[in-house]
C-alpha cells in the first residue's frame, strides 16, 4: 500500500492497512497506527505518533521542528490519536521541550492551511477552518470551533463547545459554551445552535443563559462581582455552568468580555 514515488525510512513504524500515496516522505522516528491514508505529497517528520484512521491531504507537513526561538535542538515530540482529518497545506510542530509534546487528540478536523504550534494541547471533536492560526502554549477543549481566518494569541486558552468567528483577533481566553467574534475578539453570546446540535438538555441550556447575563451581558461590571453573584444562585451547581465558573477562575490571561 505505499506508492513506489514514496520516501518511508525503514526506521518508521506504519501499522496494519496504511496507504501512502505518491511522493509523501515518512521520518524515521514517525509511527503510523493502522488505516491511515496518506493521499500525495504528504510530510511527517519527527518523533510524531498517529493513532488509527487519520486522514491526510496533499501537502500537509505535520511533526515540523517548532518556530520556538527557545528550542536548542533537543529531542521533541508531537503525540495524535486517531481519525484526526488533516487538509492540503496544514502544518503542526513539535514541542519545544522534551518533557512537553504537542497534543492532539481524536475526531478532529482541520481545513486547508490551519496551523497548530509548537506545545499546543487539543482535545476531541475540533474544528479549525480554513486558515486559522494557532499560536503557541493554546490549550482547546473539545467541540471548540474556530473559524476561517481567525489568529489566536500564545497561551490562551479555547473553552469546550465554544465557537470563534471568523477574521477574529483572540488575545485572551474564549469562554466555554459561548460565540466569541470581532477584532478585537470579545463575547457575543450563548452558542445556542451548538449546543443544541450537541444534545444539551433544555435546563442545561437554560442555566447557561443565566450564567452568561450574569458574566457578559454587562461587560463594564467587576468579573469577579460577577462569578460571586453566579455562585450564589442555584444554577452554579450544574456541571456545566460549574465548568463555566471554574474555566473563568483559572484564568491566567484573563476571560474574553
Amino acid at each position: 500500500m505505499i506508492h513506489p514515488t514514496a520516501i518511508v525510512s525503514p526506521l518508521a513504524r506504519i501499522g496494519n492497512n496504511v496507504r501512502i500515496g505518491p511522493f509523501c516522505v515518512i521520518g524515521a522516528h514517525v509511527e503510523l497506527g493502522d488505516d491511515c491514508v496518506l493521499h500525495s505529497h504528504v510530510v511527517l517528520e519527527g518523533h510524531s505518533t498517529f493513532g488509527r484512521g487519520n486522514e491526510f491531504f496533499p501537502f500537509a507537513a505535520i511533526g515540523g521542528k517548532t518556530q520556538d526561538l527557545k528550542y536548542q535542538g533537543e529531542p521533541t515530540y508531537l503525540e495524535v490519536g486517531d481519525h484526526n482529518v488533516f487538509r492540503e497545506n496544514t502544518t503542526v510542530h513539535r514541542g519545544t521541550h522534551e518533557a512537553l509534546p504537542t497534543r492532539i487528540g481524536s475526531h478532529n478536523l482541520f481545513l486547508c492551511y490551519s496551523h497548530v504550534a509548537h506545545d499546543c494541547q487539543l482535545g476531541n471533536h475540533i474544528i479549525l477552518s480554513n486558515s486559522v492560526g494557532i499560536a503557541g502554549h493554546i490549550i482547546i477543549e473539545d467541540y471548540a470551533i474556530v473559524s476561517g481566518v481567525a489568529a489566536v494569541h500564545q497561551f490562551c486558552r479555547i473553552g469546550r463547545h465554544s465557537i470563534i468567528g471568523g477574521c477574529s483577533k483572540v488575545v485572551q481566553d474564549v469562554p466555554p459554551y459561548m460565540i466569541v467574534d470581532g477584532n478585537p475578539a470579545s463575547t457575543r453570546g450563548l452558542n445556542l445552535v451548538g449546543l443544541q446540535r450537541r444534545g444539551f438538555a433544555e435546563d442545561d441550556i437554560k442555566a447557561l443563559k443565566a450564567a452568561y447575563k450574569k458574566l457578559f451581558l454587562k461587560k463594564d461590571g467587576n468579573l469577579s462581582n460577577s462569578i460571586s453573584s453566579l455562585k450564589a444562585t442555584h444554577v452554579a451547581d450544574t456541571p456545566h455552568v460549574a465548568h463555566l465558573i471554574h474555566f473563568v477562575e483559572a484564568s491566567e490571561r484573563g476571560v474574553t468580555r
